[in-house]
């Protein structure tokens, strides 16, 4: 099998880590992207790869983050859009946007979005981690930053969502670019992406349950399993994966007029 170059965000612990070590032992050449420059610099070091830092509540560090993977990598051949996280209490980002929909959707969309010429010269894939939670969601374009009921888990099915609704946009605006995309929900994973939050999803991810829990290779299975599989054989392209089989997802994620949207306020709001 050919070498791969694929970059892996939110990769400094959890399912980003073993997917990035699961990836890196089929001698694919692995871009490991994390906030934490100590975990993020552990986690390249143990597999012998190369890393780079940002926090996805700043567009600037994302920008600057796009700007190094371009200069570090001629092709791009899967990027894993898995940063993110569920937040606690409504906050708002140096940008001015409520922060678990810029860590989770605005800041991947950005991302993708200025890599995106290269994407299509390396006919890549573009692989977004998602939710189950993405059944709880629904988009309000007059309120999508939840400034009048905002609640933690209503903020992160909403964000979840989204990812759902970019993937499948993306499908749609460029799979005849040759880019091919898919999102997945990697189950319920005893992972630290809920340290920030008191909500009641973060309960599912807590200390006492974490011996009912995945572990963090069985989260990042389907991960790799779409880096690597054959699209329009092993997976559809534009739809979203749980333990390599279709999710049953929100009807809202099939409106093509609410993705549109999505996708134009995507690009307002992180001033492309």
């Amino acid at each position: 099998m050919t070498s791969q170059t694929i970059v892996v965000t939110g990769a400094s612990d959890g399912i980003g880590a073993a997917a990035a070590k699961e990836l890196s032992s089929r001698g694919n050449r692995i871009i490991v992207v994390g906030r934490s420059p100590n975990k993020t610099a552990a986690v390249a070091e143990s597999i012998d790869a190369e890393y780079l830092t940002a926090d996805f509540a700043s567009f600037a560090e994302v920008r600057l983050l796009a700007e190094k993977l371009l200069e570090l990598c001629p092709t791009i051949d899967v990027l894993a859009n898995n940063a993110g996280g569920l937040m606690g209490k409504r906050e708002v980002t140096v940008d001015g946007h409520e922060k678990t929909m810029q860590v989770n959707h605005y800041s991947p969309f950005l991302l993708t979005s200025l890599l995106l010429d290269r994407l299509v010269a390396s006919n890549a894939r573009v692989i977004n981690t998602a939710s189950v939670a993405n059944r709880f969601g629904k988009l309000d374009f007059a309120n999508v930053e939840l400034e009048s009921g905002y609640s933690a888990s209503k903020a992160y099915g909403n964000s979840k969502l989204a990812n759902i609704l970019f993937t499948r946009e993306l499908h749609k605006r460029y799979a005849d670019s040759g880019i091919v995309t898919a999102a997945f929900h990697p189950g319920v994973v005893g992972s630290n992406f809920a340290a920030e939050s008191s909500s009641w999803l973060s309960l599912a991810y807590g200390t006492f349950a974490k011996r009912f829990l995945l572990s963090s290779e069985q989260g990042a299975d389907t991960l790799v399993w779409l880096a690597t599989a054959s699209p329009d054989i092993d997976f559809a392209p534009g739809e979203t994966y749980e333990k390599r089989q279709l999710l049953r997802i929100n009807p809202q994620a099939f409106d093509e007029d609410v993705a549109r949207q999505l996708w134009d306020v995507s690009e307002q709001f992180t001033a492309l």
